[in-house]
């Protein structure tokens, strides 16, 4: 698509591009209590920025000050300027309390307490 452009200019504007993926994204990874931006989410895991640490182990996703999830990832494969990680393990987080048992699905959403008598119900 550039082909024209000099080498200089080709490669400033991907590295312009590569800063701005970096500079755009909300998603971060925090291992050992250090913050990394995520540039590219994908179905079996996500990419970091050229320079990540090979992280192995367990992760937590934050979509900006929200967990997302816990990640158990592997360091995959390193390509075009970004470190690719593979998931092991995703467990979302959720905001309510596990259920213990399985929920109707046309099941009453609050109860409606008796009429005390006299209101001729």
């Amino acid at each position: 698509m550039f082909s024209f452009l000099p080498k200089e200019v080709r490669e400033g504007l991907e590295t312009a591009r590569a800063r701005d993926l970096v500079r755009r994204s909300r998603l971060r990874i925090v291992a050992d209590g250090k913050s990394y931006p995520v540039i590219r989410m994908r179905r079996e895991g996500f990419s970091l920025p050229e320079g990540a640490p090979h992280l192995r182990g367990l992760v937590d996703l934050y979509d900006g000050a929200r967990l997302v999830a816990q990640c158990l990832v592997i360091a995959s494969a390193e390509e075009s300027g970004q470190m690719r990680y593979e998931y092991k393990r995703r467990t979302d987080v959720s905001d309510r309390p596990a259920l213990d048992f399985a929920q109707r699905e046309n099941a009453p959403v609050a109860l409606i307490p008796r009429a005390p008598d006299g209101f001729g119900l």
